[in-house]
């Protein structure tokens, strides 16, 4: 069998903790189904400044350009907060996405039948929710120029952050969007302000004539992105893909994440165009949580967002789509028995850590 490489880029906070649990799925996999993982292991974020003062090395980028996929567990904290801007440690991820070239996250928002009352909306509004938010990841905002605080004098500044898009970048997202629908309930809706940013009216023009060319069997619908916010906390089941732009989509997922009970219960894709020759995606695969410094080291962060990462990666980098499905089933057993991290934690459930979480999944995939 050929090896599957991956690399492990655990980070800052609670990223190491989450990804000690899916080194254990790693090694289990490779015991019981000879599934030919190997593993490197390399410093991003705070941890990477302070090794050799960059978010990201330089040799650290080529061998994440040279993996299967990658696997990213969370950067950032207090302690950096002062590092000058350009190797803040989310530079590291951001550097990841633009030289991987990785211009479509995905973000599931699932709420499992265990933890419909850990939402703070009613088990009938998220009970059975399965949404897919498609983020354009490589362009708009985060990346525009110029992009730049400017000194006017007289105690005055000017921070300017500049909003563009191309047609090439939305037609590639819509058509992923428009593809991933298809294999799901067949419906898009595409979120932009086209009532007041220009690059919002192209959008809606070019997502349009994306689907009037070769995608006329998904049905599509259009929305103001922040409509689209009141509409997920309002009735979000009416929802099955959503594709939009790199900030309107930071903030959406966010908060579809939430309508399931906790941040740190999703995972995250993001992935790049396939290649002419090989077909092959690059990939990187990461939680939607942050570091959450204020619970690091105390063996209490919930590693389920990042153990269901690696489910992605599973099916969307190495086709093993039956072991994707039996790990998912595998966390859902788990929530049923009623093991609860503290972050989701409910009267009448058993409060767990990290590695406890961990083990329970371990154990529930290899005995299925």
């Amino acid at each position: 069998m050929a090896s599957r490489k991956l690399l492990l880029l655990p980070g800052d906070g609670i990223g190491p903790e989450s990804m000690a649990e899916v080194k254990k799925l790693i090694a289990a996999m490779n015991a019981d189904l000879n599934a030919g993982f190997e593993t490197e292991e390399a410093l991003v974020g705070g941890s990477a400044y302070d090794a050799h003062g960059q978010s990201i090395s330089e040799a650290d980028v080529a061998t994440a350009m040279a993996a299967d996929a990658v696997l990213f567990g969370a950067v950032g904290g207090p302690k950096w907060d002062s590092v000058p801007y350009e190797v803040r440690p989310e530079a590291g991820l951001l550097r990841l996405r633009k030289d991987m070239e990785l211009f479509a996250n995905l973000r599931p928002a699932i709420c499992y039948p265990a933890l419909a009352a850990s939402s703070s909306l009613k088990p009938e509004v998220v009970e059975g929710l399965d949404i897919l938010i498609l983020r354009e990841l490589t362009g708009g905002v985060y990346f525009g120029e110029p992009k730049e605080i400017i000194d006017l004098g007289n105690g005055q500044k000017r921070g300017v952050d500049t909003q563009v898009y191309e047609t090439y970048e939305i037609e590639r997202i819509a058509a992923a969007a428009f593809e991933l629908a298809r294999t799901r309930g067949n419906k898009v809706c595409s979120m932009e302000k086209r009532n007041v940013m220009k690059s919002g009216v192209l959008w809606n023009e070019v997502v349009t004539a994306t689907h009037k060319n070769g995608y006329q069997d998904v049905e599509l619908t259009h929305m103001l992105a922040d409509a689209g916010g009141m509409q997920l906390v309002r009735w979000p089941k009416q929802f099955d893909v959503i594709v939009t732009d790199n900030l309107f989509g930071d903030m959406l997922s966010d908060v579809a994440a939430m309508l399931t009970g906790s941040l740190g219960m999703l995972p995250s894709a993001s992935l790049g165009a396939p290649d002419a020759a090989t077909g092959k995606r690059k990939a990187l695969y990461e939680p939607v949580h942050g570091s959450a410094p204020d619970i690091a080291g105390q063996g209490i962060a919930n590693p389920i967002a990042m153990i269901a990462s690696f489910a992605m990666c599973l099916r969307y980098s190495f086709n093993m789509v039956a072991e994707a499905d039996r790990l998912e089933a595998a966390i859902s057993a788990v929530l049923d028995d009623g093991l609860r991290t503290r972050d989701i934690m409910s009267n009448g459930m058993t409060e767990v850590g990290t590695t406890q979480m961990g083990d329970a999944i371990v154990a529930k995939f290899r005995a299925a």
